[in-house]
Order: C-alpha cells, then sequence, then structure tokens
C-alpha cells in the first residue's frame, strides 16, 4: 500500500509539473506577436517549446522557403527558420502536439528600409491649429462685476479654438479682432478638444480694463525651440526628429499643428546636466535663413513633415533595425554639442523592451562617451530626436532624461517612429503593426 501510494504521488507530481510546463510554454506562445516580419533575402529564427509546432497554413513557397528546424532535446524546445524569398504574406499557425490549432500568424516578407540619420541640431518652429487655451480666468466688466464667459461655455484650459463663427482662426491676434467686430452678441466657438470637436456658444464681455470684448481666456498660438533631426528618407523626402511630441509648457498638452518650419541650427553653449536638473542645450537659428523644411505632423512620437533642402546631413543611408533586433549593449548616437557639427558619441543599450504596440519609453540607454559626459554631464534637454546605431543599423532615437542621472535616459524604437508616416510607406507594409 505504501509503495503504490508512493507511485502515486510520484505520477501526481510528474502530471502537475507537466501541466505547470505546459501552461508556462502557452503563455510563451501567446505573448508571440500575431504578425512576423521577414526581410527579403534574410531569416528569422523562432525558438518554439515543445509540445507546440509552427507549420505554414497557406503553401507558398514564392513568398517563403518552406520552414525547417533544428530539434533541441537538451531544452525541449525546436528552432524554427523563416527565409524571406520575395515580397508577400502568408499565414501560419501554432499547433499543440501538432494536431490542435492555438493561434494564427501572419508572416509578412518585405523590404528593409534605408534612412540617412540625422543628429544635425535644429531649430523648431510651430504654428497652432487656431488658438490654444492655457489658463481661463475671470472679467471684470464695464459694470465692475465679475464675469467668465469662456467657463460658463464650458471652455477649458488645453481646449484650441479652431473656429469663431464659422470663420477659422489663424492667430491669438484675429481672435481679439473677431470679439470685437462681434462685440456682445452670441457666437459660436469650435473647439477641439482630445482629437474631437464640438461647437458650444458664449456671448463676449466688454473689459473695464481696455473696452475690449474678451471671453477670460488666455491663449498661445505658437512655440520655438531646439531639437535633434533623426531621420531623412531620399525617397519620399520625408524627416523625424526629436522622438518625442512638442506640448505646451503650461497645460501638457500636444500642440495641435497648423503649419511649422525646421531651420538651421547653431549651438551656442551647453547648461550641463546634474542630479535633478537635466541641462540644457541653447542654440540660435533665423527663420529668414535656412529654413529646410516643413512639420505637418506633431505626435507623440516625434515630428514629421518634408525635408525640401538636405543641407544637413551628408551621411549614407542606413538600414533600420526592427525593435525584436535591438539588443542589450555597445552602441552610440549622433547628435551636435558644438556649433554645427554632427558628432559620434558612445552609449550602452542598458535594457531593451519588449513592446508590441507604440511606447515611448522603448529601451534604457546609457552614456559612456567621456567627451560627451564632460561636455553635457550625459543627456540634456536639446538632444532629443538623436539617432541611436547599433551594428550598423538605425534602431531608435534619445526621447529622455533620467533627471537624477543624466548620464541615462530613454530612446524610442526606430520603428515606432516609422509607424507615424506609414501613409509614406504603402508599398512596405511593415508599419502596419497589429495586436
Amino acid at each position: 500500500m505504501t509503495k503504490h501510494y508512493r507511485h502515486k504521488r510520484i505520477f501526481c507530481n510528474f502530471f502537475l509539473i507537466l501541466f505547470f510546463i505546459s501552461i508556462i510554454q502557452l503563455i510563451s506562445v501567446y505573448s508571440l506577436p500575431v504578425e512576423i516580419n521577414v526581410i527579403k533575402g534574410e531569416n528569422k529564427v523562432l525558438d518554439i517549446l515543445l509540445p507546440f509546432t509552427f507549420d505554414e497554413t497557406e503553401s507558398n513557397n514564392q513568398i517563403v522557403k518552406p520552414v525547417s528546424y533544428e530539434k533541441d532535446n537538451s531544452s525541449f524546445k525546436r528552432s524554427y527558420s523563416i527565409d524571406g524569398i520575395e515580397i508577400g504574406n502568408t499565414e501560419f499557425q501554432f499547433k499543440l502536439l501538432g494536431l490542435i490549432p492555438v493561434k494564427d500568424v501572419k508572416v509578412k516578407v518585405i523590404e528593409r528600409p534605408y534612412l540617412i540619420p540625422g543628429g544635425n541640431s535644429i531649430g523648431v518652429k510651430l504654428n497652432t491649429k487656431g488658438v490654444l487655451v492655457v489658463a481661463v480666468a475671470d472679467i471684470i466688466g464695464i459694470d465692475g462685476k465679475k464675469y467668465n464667459p469662456a467657463k460658463d461655455a464650458g471652455i477649458k484650459a488645453g481646449d484650441s479654438i479652431v473656429k469663431i463663427n464659422g470663420q477659422k482662426i489663424r492667430d491669438a491676434q484675429h481672435v481679439v479682432e473677431l470679439l470685437n467686430d462681434l462685440k456682445d452678441t452670441r457666437i459660436k466657438v469650435e473647439i477641439e478638444r482630445n482629437k474631437a470637436n464640438f461647437t458650444t456658444e458664449v456671448k463676449p464681455v466688454k473689459s473695464m480694463q481696455d473696452n475690449c470684448y474678451r471671453l477670460g481666456i488666455w491663449v498661445r498660438d505658437k512655440t520655438a525651440g531646439i531639437g535633434t533631426l533623426t531621420f531623412y528618407d531620399e525617397n519620399t523626402k520625408v524627416f523625424g526628429a526629436l522622438g518625442h511630441g512638442i506640448t505646451d509648457i503650461d497645460t501638457g498638452k500636444l500642440l495641435s499643428v497648423e503649419n511649422g518650419k525646421i531651420m538651421n541650427a547653431k549651438i551656442s553653449n551647453v547648461e550641463q546636466g546634474k542630479k535633478g536638473s537635466p541641462g540644457e542645450i541653447r542654440g540660435i537659428f533665423y527663420e529668414t535663413e535656412g529654413t529646410i523644411g516643413d512639420i505637418n505632423k506633431n505626435t507623440s512620437f516625434g515630428i514629421y513633415g518634408d525635408l525640401y533642402n538636405n543641407s544637413l546631413s551628408k551621411s549614407k543611408a542606413y538600414p533600420i533595425a526592427f525593435k525584436e533586433e535591438v539588443k542589450e549593449g555597445k552602441a552610440y548616437i549622433l547628435s551636435t554639442i558644438d556649433g554645427e557639427k554632427v558628432e559620434k558619441f558612445d552609449i550602452e543599450i542598458v535594457k531593451a523592451y519588449n513592446q508590441t504596440v507604440p511606447e515611448q519609453k522603448s529601451m534604457i540607454i546609457r552614456v559612456t562617451d567621456k567627451k560627451l559626459l564632460q561636455k553635457t554631464g550625459g543627456i540634456v534637454q536639446g538632444m532629443s530626436g538623436s539617432p541611436i546605431i547599433q551594428n550598423g543599423k538605425i534602431v531608435g532615437a534619445v526621447t529622455h532624461v533620467f533627471v537624477n542621472d543624466p548620464s541615462k535616459g530613454y530612446g524610442l524604437y526606430i520603428e515606432w517612429m516609422l509607424r507615424q508616416i506609414k501613409n509614406s510607406y504603402d508599398n512596405s507594409e511593415y508599419l502596419e503593426i497589429k495586436r
């Protein structure tokens, strides 16, 4: 009886261990993406734990070479190699014991994009769509009473006023002119809030302060600053820069772009970063001299537009690395910290995160270059957008600094930046990333 019980316990323990291993393996399979990109002329290796297999559901040998695998008995896994032959799509399936379908996967064979890396310092001037409301305040009317027409109409800080009585707003002065023409009649104000538009009615109040009609708002219609160019595409003439969006200093809201320009900039001095203070690159630029491109998009992952004067970078085009190709270890950035000279600075990719959807903080980087540490203390404001190069490929861009350790910062995968301008890459479907 004791021997039978011992055998039964051993069998139960073995079954439980097998069950937990299967659960872990199932989780690992479900964590894999539903789309896998394979570069034409290259191959991709997938390590699949037993008892799962990876089989083609559509036989299309014109797109991929029949999948081959090597079995590793020591670690209970199979390494599958997918070889890209021609541009196109095919379907694969993860199966349990080679029989039970678990997960469908689309395999895309694509061309690897090539981009010219930047590193150049640029001046950025952005005009907002309409005007941005940065504050809502009371007005003292000519009768001596307090009024707040904007608040009563539901207008909030962070809203953009895009039209008044159907007229498109050009700038802050245009708002003043319209209000004083319309006087104290009820007007229709079109608001953009969180990318959605709605219309509200409001009655301007004549202010005791200057006898002008007001809504009780403070607005901003433009912003300017220094940043770094990340890349330029010779074929589409599209550029990307900053690696993060331009937000309003008062509201923290992403600015809605009407239009904008980038210009040649020259670094004049550097405030070194220290613990608790990120430091800053200061530069000068002139709108009348050296305007090189138009901004048409401001996203959480950088600014984008058309570059019509590529006088900035003389570099050759580099291939991009997809997010799964980014490895922890040595890399370098291109940036400008003196005058207009783009220089190469060594860094280390400390952590590369496994991301299935775009996120701003894709990797943690650490500056190891002695010259850069001595000059800037590490990463400082104005270096955002500096391209990150690893193993001869553009892997991403610098985005943020660690305030308590300026030698460290975050980087954004170049794949996420390119997704923001995917319409420019309609022939390369690698940008269409799905859950």
